[in-house]
């Protein structure tokens, strides 16, 4: 005999299906789903709860403080700030129907730029994704170093000079104003832009928009070119020891702090009887061993 169907009280149900572990007619053990808890022996519904106690929101990108109910986050790495939609592409539809598709994609992918000056952020915008992506930055340098770019435009700092110098020149300065290690060098070698191009670039966006740039600490780059380099923590550790004896001495002030590192780095391998020859400490900096050689003697003495 099937056993009579008990309606809890709204809002008691969750209650229930908590507080009650046994049955309470037959002392028969529970089983529970997403809507019923329902006696294995005698068939009696303890508890019924209908309504979806699960999130209402989605979660894009791990955000776990800004929860969207719809669509992807904003970001500013994007002329549209990520609003505008894509039609995308499927292999299902043939024919007459997939040309009308192609023919609906193309015309809004026209309507997506507005002006020539769209144009050219959409162009800059995806090469500082591009130039972030080669250099292994952060998504916070890409986003500031597309703001800079807009600034830039807006500044009407364009005209007549390189798209790809100022994009290359963003994520340049981003790095310099957010004390991430990476050398002009560095940025060219993975951008579409010239060393001059880069350097015109970030000469007007220094003068015009009054960059925080500074020097950068060699203490930035001593764990990537101790990593490059492949030497024991015992050699990293001590040349961290010598960059602030260098600072104490005033050995910074003027010189490539990248050569700095790689003058630290070479000093702390022979102070712990490890091989390291110079040319590779200042290929690793790219610079010379003679300008390596210049802050050695300097730490020697």
């Amino acid at each position: 005999m099937t056993a009579p169907f008990i309606n809890p009280v709204p809002g008691e149900a969750s209650r229930m299906s908590t507080a009650v572990t046994v049955c309470p007619e037959c002392e028969g053990s529970l089983a529970s789903d997403d809507t019923e808890t329902v006696c294995t022996q005698c068939g009696l519904v303890v508890a019924e709860d209908t309504i979806d106690r699960g999130p209402e929101w989605r979660s894009f990108a791990d955000d776990e403080i800004n929860r969207e109910r719809t669509g992807a986050p904003l970001t500013r790495s994007r002329h549209d700030r990520g609003l505008s939609t894509e039609i995308g592409r499927s292999t299902r539809l043939k024919g007459r129907k997939r040309r009308r598709v192609a023919r609906m994609r193309r015309q809004h992918n026209r309507t997506k730029i507005g002006s020539k000056a769209e144009r050219n952020q959409v162009y800059g915008f995806t090469e500082v994704r591009r130039l972030v992506g080669a250099l292994g930055l952060s998504d916070h340098v890409r986003d500031r170093a597309c703001v800079l770019f807009e600034s830039a435009q807006e500044e009407d700092l364009l005209r007549g000079r390189s798209l790809e110098g100022f994009a290359a020149a963003a994520v340049y300065a981003t790095c310099r104003t957010s004390d991430v290690s990476r050398t002009v060098e560095e940025v060219t070698a993975d951008a579409k832009a010239t060393r001059a191009e880069l350097r015109a670039a970030y000469d007007a966006l220094n003068r015009e928009l009054g960059l925080p740039t500074g020097p950068i600490d060699p203490r930035e780059y001593v764990p990537r070119f101790a990593s490059d380099l492949d030497v024991p923590d015992a050699v990293e550790r001590r040349a961290r020891e010598l960059v602030e004896r260098a600072h104490e001495e005033g050995l910074v002030a003027g010189r490539n702090p990248a050569g700095v590192a790689a003058a630290c780095l070479y000093t702390a391998a022979r102070d712990r009887d490890y091989t390291l020859t110079q040319q590779r400490a200042a290929d690793v900096a790219d610079v010379t061993p003679v300008t390596l050689r210049g802050t050695y003697q300097d730490l020697e003495n």
